[in-house]
């Protein structure tokens, strides 16, 4: 849709307000049971030593922001790594003629474990994928089902690629979907900004962490009330 009256240039409040007349942009907000999406925080994307890192020095201290309270209000947490055989028998032919980079992602190999920072721990999950939404071909979507789990947060790398593939899907499973700005990131800082705003007004609501840092305490206040509430009764 195309309106030769409003010049379509990112950060552009003109473009916001159109997108909102149009129908885009709507709320979801958070709901009642959270779990944390952390993806690809692993040394290939995270050490500027890596064929394809970079510096996301801000996005892990963000996520570790968010991971303290996660972890201190018993709310669940899954990381994603992606990993290959070593032959890449089961990467596919056309991911790897698009993507060359795959070749460095081999199981066990040092740059697909996670970057240290995220301290993975017991009852935490990892989930191995090897395409861009941390949904496709895992077991994600059954695992969140048994946990009830109606809101996903989602940090991590890359916002352009595998941010924004598992938002759109978390979307497509009706979920809540929350991206805490800060808290991802990517290589360009143009696709990180337009993929906010695509992600923003199409897959789920892009907040401050401050904000999920304060929803995050707010559920433990939830599960405490309904603690005393079953005791009394």
């Amino acid at each position: 849709m195309t309106n030769a009256n409003h010049q379509h240039s990112l950060g552009n409040d003109e473009l916001k307000q159109f997108y909102e007349q149009c129908g885009f942009s709507g709320r979801v907000g958070f709901g009642e049971r959270p779990a944390v999406l952390i993806i690809d925080l692993a040394k290939a994307w995270t050490d500027p030593a890596s064929p394809i890192g970079s510096d996301l020095t801000s996005v892990i201290n963000e996520t570790v922001r968010i991971l303290e309270v996660a972890r201190r209000n018993d709310v669940p947490l899954f990381f994603t790594t992606t990993a290959f055989q070593a032959d890449l028998s089961d990467c596919g032919a056309q991911v790897l003629r698009k993507k060359p980079l795959q070749r460095i992602m081999i199981q066990g190999t040092e740059w697909v474990e996670l970057n240290p920072e995220m301290e993975f721990r017991d009852g935490d999950v990892l989930i191995v994928k090897q395409r861009a939404s941390a949904f496709f071909g895992t077991t994600l979507l059954s695992q969140l089902v048994a946990r009830s789990i109606d809101t996903l947060i989602i940090t991590g790398c890359s916002t352009s690629g595998c941010v924004r593939a598992s938002a759109q899907a978390a979307h497509d499973n009706n979920l809540h979907t929350i991206i805490p700005r800060e808290a991802v990131g990517d290589r360009s800082p143009i696709a990180h900004a337009s993929n906010l705003f695509d992600i923003d007004a199409r897959m789920g609501d892009v907040v401050f962490v401050d904000e999920v840092l304060a929803y995050l305490d707010q559920v433990a206040g939830w599960r405490q009330q309904d603690v005393v509430g079953s005791a009394r009764a």
